[in-house]
């Protein structure tokens, strides 16, 4: 299988590294094909997208025609063998409306429908970061479009794959509501395959542990990092501004902001009956993830974080999702004192 490249920066292409574990499902599924979509969660910028455009490499090997879309980054791809669906979509992005990329999102499932209909072989559709596009209380009825490709297909096929990913905390929980898919967590990057992207950064750099420890493994906020010359202030400000963090604490009581700086130090605070409305306000911000899986491999798509990592601010049951983001939170409750 080829490793692909991808953008890191504007300036910076680096090659997909580690996440062996999550390319050896994906295989599985390629094998013996897929009984519910696959809907992956994970904090923003864990590396879902560099997942899942390797993993689009690695179903064409498989000989899998492959719909690819992602209405965030305004991305698709339809391989030569679906030139019929590559066309369509092209139609509709080429309207100048602001909605263009939403109804793309939605046609692929229909079009999908057709080329089950033409082809009958290996079809895998991917749907990366759509949730947010399409609004969250639709995420639900598109992943059971999805189901129906595999249940309920126009003809018979040799074998289908549908996997959707998100970092949206309120999707999956949408989701979840129903048994029409598998919902699979994804953490931040182990230790050793983050350095085997941190080593691929040009230029001096501060030192391997201490990016582990701001970062917690996390792609977007190594990025970000080396985008703005390795100021953590910055990174740390940029999450604050995009969050609303200010005047998202002005808005808590003083016993909600005590819970809250608690949970900085130990997120599983926040997993107690009065505090979990404050956790869902955490979750809905992309601050956190809650209700987090037992450890066992099998239940995450690549390698699982420790079960408890204070340094990281990882707990048993809920996590930052990044070391960034907890500080972030932690600044704006210590600026409001």
């Amino acid at each position: 299988m080829r490793r692909i490249r991808l953008s890191l920066t504007p300036n910076l292409a680096v090659e997909f590294v580690d996440r062996d574990l999550a390319m050896r499902r994906v295989e599985e599924w390629a094998e013996r094909g897929a009984g519910f979509p696959k809907v992956v969660y994970g904090p923003e910028g864990c590396g879902k997208t560099a997942w899942l455009l390797q993993s689009v490499e690695l179903l064409r090997d498989y000989g899998f025609d492959v719909i690819y879309i992602n209405p965030i980054e305004q991305r698709f791809m339809a391989e030569a063998g679906v030139e019929d669906v590559r066309r369509r979509l092209v139609e509709i992005l080429r309207e100048a409306t602001s909605d263009a990329w939403v109804r793309a999102v939605w046609v692929v499932i229909d079009l999908a429908r057709e080329l089950i209909r033409m082809r009958r072989g290996r079809l895998a559709v991917i749907v990366d970061d759509a949730f947010q596009a399409i609004d969250l209380d639709k995420a639900a009825i598109y992943v059971k479009g999805m189901l129906g490709l595999i249940e309920h297909p126009p003809e018979l096929y040799e074998r289908i794959v549908a996997i959707a990913a998100t970092s949206e905390g309120v999707s999956r929980r949408e989701i979840g509501r129903h048994e029409w898919s598998d919902i699979i967590p994804m953490w931040n990057m182990p230790k050793e395959g983050f350095r085997q992207l941190y080593d691929q950064l040009p230029g001096d750099k501060p030192g391997f542990e201490e990016i582990w420890r701001i970062t917690g493994g996390n792609p977007r906020m190594l990025e970000r990092l080396y985008e703005n010359n390795w100021s953590v202030d910055k990174v740390v400000n940029e999450v604050i501004n995009r969050n609303k963090l200010r005047r998202f604490a002005r808005s808590l009581s003083s016993v909600k902001r005590a819970w809250l700086m608690e949970a900085v130090n130990d997120p599983d605070t926040l997993f107690a009956r009065e505090r979990i409305p404050l956790m869902d306000r955490l979750v809905e911000l992309n601050l956190i993830i809650d209700d987090i899986p037992e450890r066992e491999e099998y239940q995450w798509i690549d390698q699982p974080p420790p079960e408890k990592d204070e340094e990281l601010g990882i707990g048993k049951y809920v996590a930052w999702q990044s070391p960034i983001h907890r500080e972030a939170v932690k600044r704006v409750l210590e600026s409001l004192k």
